[in-house]
């Protein structure tokens, strides 16, 4: 797992998936109508906050598969089952109305699940609150959805990184392979001033064709790289998991020698929108839960599994809540030195 201890404005677990989104502004006109471009508005059924509901999907502020832009959109790149997509969402708080737009061969299999990612099928109703902190912070975040992006390999190749090391590595090794290896995201022929440089990951081929030098010069160990190895040699496998319940989907991961339930879980949260998921295995989340909801800074994964009984089916939700409401416990420690294996 990544080192987040304290919390770092960029990592996801501790700021609970909470991406600045600019507020809306008029966007830049292009100068001749876009190519290729498919567009869908979408009503959600309940307030929807784009930077609490996609931010799980960032990893790092310098991310090439994900931006925010000062027009107030989120865009995002992903290799979908019919290719490469670039999809750019913004809402319009005044109407609650979601405007999306989708370039590539990928753009009608993201604009088709546009809902789901802006989190239809979570149901914020089923959480109840049983301690004042949760209580307090769910009413601060009603636009706090479940993100369900349907797609496995984008977040379990990150997570698998993000494995023992600190954030600021886990994020670097991500920026650097995507960037290397993944190709540019399909965009307007007349390219829009607002759209930022956005790459595609890696298919699952190329991941596999990468030299064992260039893992070791994005500071990929041999343990993680060899994971992600196998990973993606079983990838349309993996894919399918998306389609299951999530515990079903976490198990068919975890047949992957190297994958535990921190990956899984991590996965998880975001392919499938598991409510329930947690991380087990994280090396501050047990101390912060145990913190927030009995003041006891020592708790364990089992202390942590306990303390978060009464939210079973909604556990997830439950510490998103407890990293957003910024209720931890003060450090204590130097922070974890992060290494540098490319330099050796």
């Amino acid at each position: 797992m990544a080192g987040r201890f304290p919390p770092r404005p960029t990592r996801t677990t501790v700021r609970g998936g909470h991406v600045p989104v600019p507020a809306a502004v008029p966007a830049a006109r292009a100068p001749h109508p876009p190519v290729a471009r498919l567009t869908r508005r979408w009503t959600p059924d309940a307030p929807t906050d784009l930077g609490l509901t996609l931010g799980p999907l960032r990893r790092g502020p310098g991310d090439p598969t994900f931006r925010t832009t000062p027009d107030g959109s989120v865009w995002r790149a992903a290799r979908t089952p019919t290719g490469p997509g670039t999809l750019r969402v913004s809402l319009r708080p005044s109407e609650g109305v979601a405007e999306a737009e989708a370039w590539g061969p990928g753009a009608e299999w993201l604009l088709d699940r546009l809902p789901q990612l802006l989190g239809a099928e979570d149901d914020p109703g089923a959480f109840t609150p049983r301690h004042r902190l949760l209580a307090a912070t769910h009413r601060r975040r009603p636009g706090l959805r479940l993100t369900r992006t349907g797609l496995v390999m984008e977040s379990l190749i990150p997570s698998i990184l993000e494995q023992k090391v600190t954030t600021d590595e886990a994020y670097r090794a991500w920026r650097l392979l995507v960037r290397k290896y993944g190709e540019p995201a399909p965009g307007p022929g007349a390219r829009l001033p607002a759209m930022p440089d956005l790459h595609v990951m890696p298919d699952a081929r190329t991941w596999s064709l990468i030299p064992s030098w260039e893992w070791h010069r994005a500071g990929v160990d041999n343990k993680r790289a060899a994971t992600i190895l196998r990973v993606v040699k079983v990838a349309r496998r993996m894919e399918e998991a998306a389609s299951m319940e999530s515990r079903q989907a976490q198990e068919r991961l975890e047949l992957i020698p190297g994958i535990g339930p921190w990956t899984s879980a991590e996965t998880v949260q975001r392919s499938n929108g598991a409510p329930d998921a947690v991380s087990v295995g994280d090396y501050h989340l047990p101390s912060i839960v145990g913190f927030a909801l009995a003041g006891d800074r020592t708790a364990d994964d089992t202390a942590m599994l306990a303390l978060l009984e009464p939210y079973a089916g909604q556990r997830h939700r439950a510490a998103r809540l407890i990293l957003l409401s910024g209720h931890i416990p003060p450090r204590r420690a130097p922070r974890m030195t992060p290494g540098n294996i490319g330099a050796l």
